[in-house]
C-alpha cells in the first residue's frame, strides 16, 4: 500500500506553468494566455517574482515562472501552492496549461513525472489513432492530469506552388520567389549600424498587418524581366493544408510520448502500473511500450536498490557466519531485520512518506543498525553456554543483561535521527524520509528484537556448544555482568 516514486517532491521555491497553445497560434495569442497565468499568481503573497517566457521553443508555447519568498517568510509550501493553482490553470480555455514543480536529483526543469513511450513500425496516422485511445482511457483516471502528446499531425501550413513555366516567361527564378517570401514574411537581417557604442540589426519584414492572412502572400511583388514588378498572385498558387509538427523516433522506431502530470495523492508507481495495464488493453500487435525520463530512472532505481538490499543481507550473513563459525546464529540475528522493516514502513506511511531512493537507502542502512542487537544477545548467550549454563538460562540472562546497552544505543540512534525526521526548510522532504525510516525501524525493531531473537535462539541454536565444560561450571562464581565475564 506504500506510495512509490523516484524521489520526494522538494520545496525548491519555484513553480513552473507550461502553456501549449493550438498549433498555428500566433505569438500574440500565446502571450495573452501567458499574461492570464501571470494574473492568476498575482494575488498570492507567497510569490515575489513572476515572469513569462513566451514563444520558446515555438511561438505556440510559453512558460510562466512563479518564484516564492524564502521558506521562513511563508507558511505554505510550493507543493501546497501548486495544488491550488493546478485546477485554475487546467481550466483555462483555448490552451493546454499545467503546473510543474521542479523535480530533484538534477532532472530537467521541465520534466514531468510520467514519460510513457509507444513504439511501432506502423504509420504515424495509425499510431495517432492508438494514442487517442490511450488518452481516452487515461481521461477516466482522476489521478492523471493534463496529459500531453508530442505526436501532432494537424499543424496548419501553407503550400506554395510556383508555376515554373510562367515564372520563366516573366524572367523570375524560383529562388527569387523563395527569397521574397523569406524576407517579407519571416524577416531577414540586411545590415547593421552603430550608434552611441551600440550595434543594432536592421531587419526587413512586412508589417504585422501585411502577413496575417494567406491572401497577403499574393500581394507581394518580385522583380522580373526589364525590372517589371510582378505580383506573386500571377506566379504561385497558395493552398492550405496540415502536417505533423514533428515526427519522433525512440529506439529507432516511430514513437509517441505521453507525458501527464499527477494529482497530489497519486504516486508515480501507481501511475506507471495503470499505464502498463491500459497499454495491454489498448495496444494491438506490432506496438510496444517503453519508459523515458523520470519514469525510466524510477524503474532502474527500483531494480538496483533491490539488488543492493539483497547483497547487504548476504554480506552481513557471511561476515557473521565467519565470526560465529556457524550458519544458524547469523540466521537468528538477521531475523531482527524484517521486524525493523515493519516499524520503518509504518513510520514512513504514517508520516506521509513514500518508497523512493532516499527511504530505500535508509532501509539498507537500517539493516546494519538493527543487527547489532541480535549480535549482543547471541554472542553473550554463547559465552554463557560455554561456561556450562543451560540454554534457557543463558538466553534469559543474556537478554536481560544486554538490555541496557541495546536501549542506550537505540536511544542514541533514534535521538540522532529525530532532527532529520522533523526537519523543515530547504531539502527537508528528502531528509525526513531517511529520518522516519531510522526512527520507526529502530524503535519498533528494538521492542520486538529483545523478545523474538531469544525465542528464535531457543528454537534454532545448537543444543550443545563446543568447548562447554559443565563439570567445571559448578565451581564458577555467578556472573553478574560483562565485567565479571571478562575478568573470568
Amino acid at each position: 500500500t506504500m506510495k512509490s516514486e523516484l524521489s520526494p517532491m522538494e520545496d525548491r521555491g519555484t513553480i513552473l506553468a507550461n502553456v501549449n497553445a493550438p498549433d498555428g497560434s500566433t505569438l500574440e495569442y500565446t502571450d495573452r494566455y501567458a499574461q492570464a497565468l501571470e494574473k492568476l499568481g498575482a494575488p498570492y503573497k507567497e510569490f515575489d517574482r513572476i515572469f513569462a517566457n513566451v514563444g520558446n521553443p515555438t511561438v505556440s508555447q510559453a512558460s510562466v515562472v512563479y518564484r516564492t519568498v524564502d521558506w521562513e517568510e511563508r507558511e505554505r509550501t510550493t507543493l501546497d501552492l501548486a495544488r491550488e493553482l493546478g485546477p485554475k490553470t487546467n481550466s483555462l480555455p483555448g490552451v493546454n496549461a499545467f503546473i510543474i514543480t521542479p523535480p530533484s536529483l538534477g532532472e530537467p526543469f521541465r520534466e514531468r513525472p510520467v514519460n510513457f513511450v509507444i513504439q511501432t513500425s506502423d504509420s504515424y496516422e495509425n499510431l495517432n489513432v492508438v494514442v487517442r485511445q490511450m488518452l481516452d482511457e487515461m481521461a477516466r483516471n482522476p489521478g492523471i492530469v493534463a496529459p500531453n502528446v508530442d505526436l501532432r499531425l494537424n499543424k496548419p501550413e501553407l503550400r506554395i506552388e510556383v508555376d515554373r513555366a510562367k515564372a520563366a516567361d516573366m524572367g523570375v527564378g524560383v529562388d527569387v520567389v523563395a527569397r521574397a517570401l523569406e524576407t517579407m514574411l519571416g524577416g531577414r537581417t540586411v545590415t547593421r549600424y552603430k550608434r552611441d557604442a551600440e550595434q543594432y540589426d536592421v531587419i526587413m519584414q512586412t508589417g504585422a498587418a501585411g502577413r496575417t492572412t494567406p491572401e497577403a502572400i499574393e500581394q507581394i511583388n518580385v522583380r522580373g524581366r526589364n525590372d517589371t514588378m510582378i505580383p506573386l498572385s500571377a506566379l504561385v498558387k497558395v493552398r492550405e493544408s496540415v502536417s505533423p509538427r514533428e515526427l519522433n523516433h525512440f529506439g529507432q522506431r516511430r514513437s509517441a510520448s505521453i507525458t501527464p502530470s499527477l494529482s497530489p495523492d497519486y504516486s508515480l508507481g501507481h501511475a506507471l502500473h495503470f499505464m502498463v495495464q491500459t497499454a495491454a488493453k489498448v495496444l494491438k500487435a506490432g506496438y510496444t511500450t517503453e519508459l523515458n525520463g523520470t519514469s525510466r530512472e524510477f524503474r532502474n532505481s527500483q531494480g538496483a536498490l533491490a539488488i543492493v538490499f539483497v547483497l547487504a543481507l548476504f554480506f552481513i550473513f557471511l561476515v557473521l557466519a565467519a565470526q560465529f563459525e556457524s550458519f544458524v546464529d547469523p540466521f537468528v540475528i538477521l531475523l531482527s531485520v524484517p521486524l525493523s522493516m515493519i516499524g520503518a514502513l509504518l513510520a514512513l506511511k504514517w508520516s506521509g512518506g513514500s518508497l523512493n531512493v532516499y527511504s530505500q537507502i535508509g532501509l539498507i542502512t537500517l539493516v546494519g543498525l538493527i543487527t547489532k542487537h541480535g549480535i549482543l544477545i547471541v554472542e553473550f548467550a554463547n559465552q554463557l553456554r560455554e561456561q556450562g549454563m543451560e540454554m534457557a538460562e543463558a538466553v534469559i540472562k543474556a537478554a536481560s543483561q544486554r538490555l541496557r546497552p541495546i536501549l542506550m544505543t537505540t536511544g542514541a540512534m533514534v535521538l540522532g535521527a529525530l532532527p532529520l525526521a522533523i526537519a523543515h526548510g530547504a531539502g527537508a522532504e528528502t531528509r525526513q524520509q531517511i529520518g522516519w525510516v531510522i526512527v520507526g525501524g529502530m524503535s519498533l525493531g528494538t521492542a520486538l528484537t529483545v523478545f523474538v531473537v531469544p525465542t528464535m535462539y531457543m528454537l534454532f541454536a545448537r543444543k550443545e556448544v563446543p568447548g562447554a565444560n559443565k563439570a567445571e561450571a559448578r565451581e564458577v562464581q555467578p556472573i553478574h555482568g560483562p565485567h565479571d565475564l571478562i575478568a573470568k
